[in-house]
């Protein structure tokens, strides 16, 4: 090793660091920095053994490929110093900077900046700490100052554009609001209308879309360039951009001044800005070339009422559709099928009798031996009290083919089936005596009576003629008495989307008829009746002693299914659920 106290060649490194993707592609500031690096080295006659850069690296953290290629070479020894152009090109913290010292102080390499004011003695150091404190005090700053002009203008009713626009809408040409772009919003009402409509599930739905070579959103919402189910379900059918909201619901979400801006008469998508909160930190592992770097995003949901809502335009996709797409998806995260099966049941379509979760899959497979395939209850692992008492694992194809054996006869009479549906929808309309309508006024009219009351004592109190504890009283009254009004109004809601659910499932299975002849009802695959399943929203409660029941059509109970094998001759019959009511 060459000695470097002094009587040997000063060998240095040339460090060179830009935080962003932008800076990166340029290289400007890069070839700025190693430029200003070099005329330095040259003018204090150092050797350089080599120029190291971290392209598009944040300061923030140390796991960064360059500064570990910097480290790896001063551990090495015979490197007198360790240039970078500003202080913070090493590390935005001065903690940061501070490791880094010493760790090099260890190997008797220095680390310098072209912009230190100090020198080694201590007074030198405090000198360089305040330098960067207030370098640290000035990025919270701009920090802050950025994250009040993105506040300004989202209230102000404007988008923050980022790389990609929500899939369907383009940006305008002020990059700060959307457009409706006709040939890709085309496939977002394809997809409403599978799932919500003719009760496809998700993965089908992207099949679909692979088969027939649509492509799918951009980066970052599709990585692999193909559409998947996490995707579908969280970026298309979970965003409020999609779903159209009226004039009423969105003056409530926006400033006066944006809400000025909009058409009473129109419908609109929300663009959500500060749901999530995004701690981002960069991590290195060992892999096969060497350390491997990538950046871990944790998210976490902010409080609803930091949430900050932007009007977009109306996709036009119906409301039915959004509604009846996310009631879909709303119990079964997806439609598993374990990578050797499509499983008829799954979804949520089968439920444990012991607690009500949803039957899980459970596939075991043996080398040289048969695959065999199970349900069993979700619950059944936890601890002490809490673990199911249905702990057995239920053979797949047995059950499935007892189900399909009890529904199929039902399949064969469409007629039959219609009737059904008709007379659970007239049994529904009837659980609610009066006008619907008239009801929900009566409602509204008592919540505008509770704001006017409302009004009434606290100007009562403002002038002294009521006391504190008489107003405290008063509003805990009226707040009870919204509240109940609140809880009918939500309850009308709730009746009036599940008759229009109801509605949807006939015409759908309607449509679906017209597709399939009753002859070829035995020849369905597993992917079809699952689908049928969804449309008539068939549930399967299982038992502990091998007792199923069975309902459909959002039936509240169940019709109880005789206990039989699926080779059994004679099939228990199955009526739906509503029978029992009438």
């Amino acid at each position: 090793m060459l000695s470097t106290n002094g009587h040997g060649p000063k060998r240095a490194i040339l460090y060179a660091r830009v935080s962003t993707d932008e800076q990166a592609r340029s290289g400007y500031s890069l070839a700025q920095q190693m430029e200003a690096l070099r005329d330095y080295a040259a003018r204090e006659e150092y050797v350089v053994l080599e120029e190291v850069s971290d392209p598009g690296q944040s300061g923030a953290s140390l796991e960064r490929p360059g500064m570990d290629r910097v480290r790896d070479l001063v551990q090495a020894g015979g490197v007198s110093m360790v240039l970078a152009q500003d202080r913070d090109r090493f590390a935005r913290e001065p903690a940061h900077h501070y490791l880094l010292r010493r760790e090099f102080e260890e190997h008797g390499t220095k680390i310098r900046a072209l912009n230190d004011r100090g020198d080694d003695s201590p007074e030198g150091q405090l000198t360089d700490g305040i330098i960067d404190q207030i370098a640290k005090f000035e990025r919270a700053k701009t920090a802050e100052r950025t994250r009040r002009g993105k506040l300004k203008k989202l209230r102000e009713g404007k988008i923050l554009a980022n790389s990609c626009a929500d899939y369907g809408f383009r940006y305008n040409a002020s990059r700060d609001g959307y457009i409706v772009h006709e040939e890709t919003m085309a496939v977002v009402r394809h997809i409403f209308r599978m799932v919500g409509l003719e009760g496809s599930s998700i993965t089908g739905v992207a099949r679909a879309l692979n088969r027939e070579g649509i492509e799918p959103p951009g980066n970052p919402w599709s990585k692999s360039g193909r559409w998947v189910t996490s995707t579908i379900r969280n970026c298309i059918i979970g965003d409020d951009v999609y779903k159209p909201h009226t004039y009423d619901e969105i003056k409530v979400m926006v400033a006066p001044e944006v809400a000025l801006q909009l058409d009473p008469d129109e419908s609109y998508g929300i663009w959500w800005y500060n749901r999530t909160k995004a701690n981002a930190r960069q991590v290195s592992r060992d892999g096969t070339n060497g350390k491997e770097y990538r950046r871990q995003v944790k998210y976490t949901p902010r409080p609803q009422a930091e949430w900050i809502a932007v009007p977009v335009p109306n996709a036009r996709v119906p409301l039915e559709w959004v509604d009846a797409a996310r009631a879909a998806i709303k119990e079964n995260h997806k439609h598993s099928n374990a990578g050797r099966r499509s499983w008829e049941l799954s979804g949520g379509i089968m439920r444990c009798g012991g607690c009500g979760h949803a039957m899980a899959t459970h596939t075991v497979a043996n080398k040289g031996k048969p695959t065999y395939f199970y349900y069993f209850c979700q619950t059944r692992y936890k601890k002490d009290h809490q673990a199911c008492i249905e702990s057995k694992c239920l053979p797949a194809v047995e059950l499935e083919t007892r189900v399909w054996n009890e529904v199929s006869d039902l399949m064969k009479s469409p007629e039959t089936l219609m009737a059904n549906l008709e007379r659970m929808i007239e049994l529904e309309r009837q659980d609610k005596r009066g006008d619907p309508d008239r009801e929900a006024k009566v409602w509204l009219d008592k919540l505008a009576g509770v704001d006017q009351e409302r009004r009434g004592y606290l100007k009562l109190a403002a002038t002294g003629r009521m006391s504190d504890e008489d107003l405290d009283e008063a509003l805990a009254e009226l707040e009870e008495a919204r509240k109940s009004a609140q809880r009918e109004l939500q309850a009308l809601k709730h009746h009036r989307e599940r008759i229009e659910k109801l509605e949807r499932d006939k015409e759908a299975l309607l449509d679906y008829y017209e597709g399939v002849a009753p002859g070829a009802l035995d020849s369905l695959t597993p992917e079809e009746r699952y689908r049928f399943y969804k449309l008539v929203q068939l549930q399967v409660c299982v038992h502990p002693g091998d007792g199923v029941e069975i309902s459909w059509a959002g039936g509240e109970g169940f019709s109880v299914c005789e206990n039989e094998t699926a080779s059994s001759s004679r099939p228990a019959t199955i009526h739906p659920a509503s029978d029992k009511r009438s």
